[in-house]
């Protein structure tokens, strides 16, 4: 099954139609700036469905518990989101991965061998998937119980979502514009090639 799943070497005709690479400059920004918007989408209407000012313990020890839950978290979290990657991409393609991280972004990938369509898609939405269950469900059962920690999961959340971007829009990419069941990415990590064959090929395209 794993050998339906990629390609060790890019098949005769296939020819480069796209490529991101997430640590441009223009990237960069583009990325911080989504993901700071799409955050603030989800903190902000959740935190005001309930009264945070008034349930919160705002004393200084529940305060420093709270933010220092917060912060081991989040550093969890960036490790978590990119073994998720990796789990994905290991259980399709058994291939060797690779882990890293920037200023930007850090990143998980298989950059040795081209993956099918199907392959990049899973991979690429594993832990937006996960994490979203996860959260989303944690938040519901807060609400209830722990006003405190209801908006440590909320902001979780909305980091989450927001930190998924890049994942979000390589999907989106293979959802509307690139449909084609023949196309292969070459996942880097920080960036993705895709590749099809030269008969439905256009202008490569490095953004």
């Amino acid at each position: 099954m794993k050998a339906n799943n990629f390609f060790e070497e890019l098949p005769q005709g296939y020819k480069e139609v796209y490529h991101l690479n997430a640590k441009q400059a223009k990237w960069s920004i583009i990325f911080t700036l989504g993901s700071f918007l799409m955050a603030l989408a989800i903190i902000l209407p959740c935190i005001l469905a309930v009264d945070i000012v008034g349930a919160v313990s705002w004393s200084s020890y529940s305060t420093a518990i709270a933010l220092i839950v917060l912060c081991a978290c989040i550093i969890a979290y960036i490790v978590l989101h990119e073994l998720v990657h990796g789990a994905a991409y290991k259980a399709l393609t058994g291939s060797k991965l690779t882990f890293g991280i920037t200023l930007t972004v850090a990143f998980c990938g298989v950059p040795n061998i081209y993956v099918t369509r199907k392959t990049a898609l899973i991979a690429l939405l594993a832990p937006f998937t996960v994490f979203s269950i996860i959260f989303s469900g944690l938040a519901a059962w807060l609400y209830f119980v722990n006003a405190t920690y209801y908006a440590v999961v909320i902001i979780l959340l909305g980091l989450h979502f927001g930190g998924c971007i890049g994942d979000l829009y390589t999907a989106i990419l293979l959802f509307t514009k690139y449909r084609d069941g023949r196309l292969l990415m070459r996942d880097t990590g920080p960036e993705q090639m895709f590749y099809l064959p030269e008969d439905n090929c256009v202008t490569p395209v490095e953004e």
